[in-house]
């Protein structure tokens, strides 16, 4: 291996960090591609219908799937308006629409919808509209995050316990065909394979179980029920987590064989023992496993899907490759006894070089895949996806800064070790050893040395150990190397666990896309209102924040100043709002004292537009006034 001077080495690694950076920055790393968002609705939100409509439709900005209880229309009882499930109108599988009941009261309608998009994840929603003139009343629905559900979240633990079987099972296998490790050393990790086979098998089938209440937002007890499993067979999800169980099974026979025959072996290494044949139908295997991700979430969705599928399966490859085999390396150079020093450091180089092709890969992969749901620089750092991509990105930084330390320890083994057989074009013979007869009690003869000096390894392939400064140096670059090596494994394990976060985070470019939504739309509203009683002791602000300050259920929150500023204390403090072109209200906010300010946690707004506030603010047992201010509900 040609590693150069140390300072070309290290400008060559700040290069490469920099490169790296910025490519990250422009485009990021995740496996992410768009969620689908309501685009239209009819009836539009927030309208008042003279008469009742006959149906509801929604339409959203890629296609979706639904199941029976996908799309319903509530009444301001709270009963339900749709006698029938949702289907899609007129054959476009980018909307739903529900048939309503024949005769609509007057009031207010809540219409709740929880679909499933191209890309695989639920989004949900609600908006009221509002037949002969709104009512003070609506029905109530849950406001939670769609996934924000026990099944959920144990899917999303599952997700990301899938990527690592992936990456156990893929990255052995390379590691073992490419690297060329002695037979010895594919018996110490053969169970590296076999661990993550076993952990991408266990989580797959908990991914189809979790399947169905994870898209209609049901409870863990519902994974097995028999009609919602067999709507989870017949969805591209579940059919790909079906596809890849029958992967696994043959994956299985052939990890099984392909042990056998190295078991059977004479000593070869796992690429003379195992065929041409074998290793292909091994790396298309590879293929096929990556591809049941690739074909039914994030790249199977949004633009350039021909290309961003193949890209999404060589960046899942990567990823597997490095992580993989970086843990296959640890457990080869942390074994018992030995130290690593059983290891030839031409395993190591070849890994390192490996390792940085995989790197390249998934940079190059991961700008693709970034500027797909990204969009803009402000929306790295205005967005959910942005913030927790800057977080990936200085995670990924520390990654390449313990791979160059690893790299580093990896040129200083591969120049110090000597000549092996394996890179020697005459095979050097090895010397005869005498047999030396000693009497009882005497000292032990010395270890009988090979050229140079130094004790043989294991199979002649270099010294395990050697009593002069260039034994010493190599096990203090091994042990540099496993330091560094643990340290680059930590690290990607952490990237993985933020990739899967990000693919179940909307991104970016699809926040920037949904209607009625902004990167910098504040997460709550605050009005502040002066009152004045006409004495120095009985004037102040009273500062009110209603989170989000959007139609349903909001959280109000009053804070009560004098007039300098500091905390102040009221025996009474009412508020109701008031919809004045609508004629609703007033809406008492029924606010409860807190002990230094006054809240209500359960105030539901029907309608959008400009309400008014009106305040009446009691300091002492006669002394009360009344104010008023006004603020936008959206």
């Amino acid at each position: 291996m040609h590693t150069g001077s140390p300072s070309a080495r290290t400008s060559s690694t700040v290069l490469a960090l920099v490169v790296a950076v910025l490519a990250l920055i422009l485009g990021g790393a995740g496996p992410a591609s768009a969620h689908a968002s309501l685009s239209g609705s009819d009836p539009a939100d927030g309208v008042v219908l003279k008469t009742p409509p006959r149906q509801v439709t929604l339409t959203f900005t890629e296609s979706v799937s639904f199941s029976e209880d996908s799309l319903r229309v509530l009444s301001p009882d709270n009963e339900r308006a749709n006698p029938r499930p949702a289907q899609h109108a007129d054959g476009k599988d980018n909307t739903a629409r529900v048939e309503l009941s024949a005769e609509l009261p007057q009031g207010t309608y809540t219409v709740a919808w929880r679909v499933v998009s191209a890309d695989g994840h639920p989004i949900s929603g609600a908006f009221v509209f509002s037949v002969g003139k709104p009512s003070e009343t609506a029905a109530v629905v849950g406001t939670g995050a769609p996934e924000d559900t026990a099944a959920g979240r144990l899917y999303g633990f599952f997700r990301y316990v899938a990527y690592s079987g992936l990456a156990l099972l893929v990255g052995a296998a390379a590691f073992v065909l490419v690297c060329r490790p002695s037979s010895a050393a594919v018996r110490r990790v053969r169970r590296v394979p076999a661990v993550g086979w076993v952990t991408l098998a266990v989580s797959t089938l908990a991914l189809f179980l979790l399947r169905g209440p994870y898209e209609t937002g049901g409870t863990v007890g519902s994974a097995f029920d028999v009609a919602q499993l067999g709507r989870t067979a017949t969805g591209r999800p579940g059919g790909a987590l079906i596809a890849r169980l029958v992967l696994l099974a043959v994956a299985a026979v052939y990890l099984r064989r392909s042990s056998a025959r190295l078991e059977r072996s004479d000593g070869g290494t796992p690429r003379e023992e195992l065929g041409a044949g074998v290793r292909l139908f091994g790396a298309l295997l590879a293929l096929a496993l990556a591809f049941t991700w690739a074909a039914a979430e994030h790249a199977a969705a949004g633009i350039q899907v021909p290309l961003a599928v193949p890209v999404a399966v060589l960046h899942l490859l990567a990823m597997g490759v490095w992580l993989g085999g970086l843990i296959t390396l640890m457990v080869l150079l942390r074994g018992r006894g030995t130290g690593g020093r059983d290891v030839p450091a031409s395993v190591i180089g070849r890994f390192s070089t490996l390792a940085f092709v995989a790197v390249v890969v998934l940079v190059g992969t991961g700008m693709y895949q970034s500027w797909r749901q990204v969009g803009s620089w402000d929306a790295l750092f205005t967005t959910s996806f942005g913030r927790t991509l800057v977080v990936k990105i200085a995670a990924v930084v520390l990654v390449l800064c313990a791979a160059s330390f690893s790299r580093r320890w990896t040129a200083r083994l591969v120049s110090e070790a000597p000549p092996t057989a394996e890179s020697s074009t005459v095979p050097a013979p090895r010397p005869e050893r005498a047999r030396v007869v000693e009497t009882v009690g005497a000292p032990s003869s010395p270890t009988p040395t090979g050229p140079g000096g130094t004790a043989d390894g294991p199979d002649g392939d270099e010294p395990v150990d050697a009593a002069g400064p260039t034994g010493v140096e190599t096990d203090g670059y091994r042990r540099g190397l496993r330091r560094t090596v643990a340290a680059e494994a930590v690290l990607g394990i952490v990237v993985l666990a933020l990739s899967t976060l990000l693919t179940g985070t909307q991104p970016s470019r699809a926040a920037d896309g949904a209607p009625g939504t902004s990167a910098q739309e504040p997460q709550a509203k605050v009005v502040t209102v002066p009152f004045d009683m006409g004495t120095a002791d009985h004037r102040g602000t009273v500062q009110i924040t209603l989170a989000p300050g959007r139609v349903g259920e909001n959280t109000v929150e009053a804070v009560v100043f004098t007039a300098d500023g500091g905390l102040a204390t009221v025996p009474e403090l009412r508020l109701t709002l008031t919809q004045n072109d609508l004629g609703i209200g007033p809406l008492d906010a029924e606010l409860k004292n807190q002990k230094g300010y006054w809240a209500t946690y359960d105030l539901r707004l029907p309608m959008a537009g400009e309400w008014t506030l009106n305040l009446t603010v009691r300091t002492t047992d006669i002394d009360q006034v009344t104010v008023r201010d006004t603020v936008r509900i959206t």
